[in-house]
């Protein structure tokens, strides 16, 4: 345990620190960021309202629109000339977030960052192959920063020619494996493709973070690499990643409480809902300097858990994020979200672990239709016809089961859907389709 004074802090000790913190912080926004300013007064609240934890409730919400509108640096609490460095989210459908850091938000972050570390069982002594992206993606440096500042030697390969990381985990003595789920899989794939078995490295856990994974693809990444998979979550609005991280029990991620305070609302009504009950997680961050954000909508799907883990560490740990308020579908008048798909394609045997979902919009989440691109093995395309239809008649019932509606299932061969060495994209337009490669 790398800070046993925050990682086992009592709660009634926490709540006090985090309440401290929430006042100065508030106190800056206020008198630093208009945007923030104009939202408390809207309200009725001045900083001096927040005089217990519980005030929480009474600060308003900030949503990613209020990035867009404040775009880019309408939010920033400091002066440029305090700035040491700028990253950004990818922007692929609009403008990007963008997220200046100070000097003291890099110590920050490359300390929260290594205490994370540690709680996935991260040691001086690892060899980290970092496949993150480097560049404006937050990922790469911050893991990077992590990784020395824990005392481990961090090989930054970036992500990408997927031969040369493998033939480099051999050569290297690669100990750790840190890059998104999706790229972790196509590791796996080229591994066996090389005639590489990677259970013969030195290789031993794989850090996964940057997107949702399901239990099944941790499965199938276990299965790829040969090692235990430990999940990372993290926002280019609250920091980068590290915001909550596995510990080797897996019974949820830890958050460092004392930097960000989270609660989990209902998506519909932004009420608090206790813990154990799944809704929006809502983040604060308490020590950042640059681009504090207050009571931020994340709009990923999750639940709290305060009780101490099995590690000893006494901070809350979230669950796995099961989808986003965002990429909800409603087909038919069902909510339905790409993790349950998922959830239900990989759990059949002789299903690869990549597939598309295609949608027919008739508004922002509503759907007339939907069709699943699933990618088989090759033992089913060689196969005779009636094996393709009777394999397509059980993902479709399969899924009918889970989402309560019929689905379109099209089977297509090994490698036909486009490889992702970030991020996945796994849903699209169907006007979208003739430019996938």
């Amino acid at each position: 345990m790398r800070d046993p004074e925050h990682e086992q802090i009592s709660r009634e000790k926490l709540e006090q620190l985090q309440l401290e913190r929430l006042q100065l912080k508030v106190k800056e926004v206020y008198e630093r960021v208009p945007y923030y300013t104009q939202a408390f007064k809207s309200r009725g609240i001045k900083p001096a309202d927040i005089k217990k934890l519980s005030d929480l409730t009474k600060l308003p919400f900030t949503s990613k629109l209020d990035f867009k509108k404040n775009y880019p640096l309408g939010l920033m609490a400091v002066p440029m000339e305090r700035i040491v460095r700028i990253h950004s989210s990818s922007g692929t459908t609009d403008k990007p977030t963008i997220a200046p850091y100070t000097r003291g938000d890099i110590e920050t972050w490359s300390e929260i960052l290594a205490r994370g570390l540690a709680t996935a069982g991260i040691t001086s002594k690892d060899i980290f192959q970092n496949a993150f992206g480097y560049g404006l993606f937050t990922g790469g440096m911050g893991y990077h920063y992590g990784v020395e500042r824990l005392g481990a030697v961090v090989i930054p390969t970036s992500a990408g020619n997927t031969k040369r990381q493998i033939t480099l985990m051999q050569d290297l003595g690669t100990t750790v494996l840190g890059c998104t789920p999706s790229y972790a899989l196509i590791i796996g794939e080229v591994a066996r493709e090389m005639g590489v078995d990677l259970r013969k490295t030195k290789l031993r856990l794989a850090l996964c973070g940057a997107e949702p994974i399901s239990e099944q693809m941790r499965e199938d990444i276990k299965e790829g690499l040969g090692v235990d998979v430990i999940s990372d979550y993290g926002l280019t609005e609250a920091m980068g990643p590290g915001v909550s991280i596995e510990c080797p029990y897996h019974c949820g991620m830890h958050i460092p409480e004392d930097h960000f305070l989270v609660e989990v609302v209902d998506p519909n009504t932004g009420e608090q809902l206790p813990n154990g009950v799944q809704g929006e997680l809502v983040i604060t961050s308490l020590t950042k300097e640059a681009y504090p954000i207050i009571r931020f909508r994340t709009r990923d799907i999750t639940s709290l858990n305060s009780e101490p883990c099995k590690c000893g560490r006494t901070l809350a740990r979230m669950s796995r994020v099961t989808g986003r308020t965002d990429d909800m579908l409603k087909v038919k008048g069902v909510n339905v979200f790409p993790s349950q798909i998922e959830n239900v394609l990989l759990k059949i045997e002789g299903v690869e672990p990549h597939y598309l979902i295609v949608v027919d919009r008739t508004e922002a989440f509503s759907c007339s239709d939907i069709e699943i691109l699933v990618e088989v093995n090759d033992s089913i395309f060689s196969d005779k016809m009636q094996t393709i239809e009777k394999m397509e008649e059980k993902l479709r019932l399969a899924l009918e089961a889970v989402l309560g509606i019929q689905t379109r299932i099209r089977l297509v061969e090994p490698k036909t859907l486009t490889r992702s060495e970030g991020k996945s994209k796994r849903v699209v337009d169907r006007s979208e389709l003739s430019n996938l490669k």
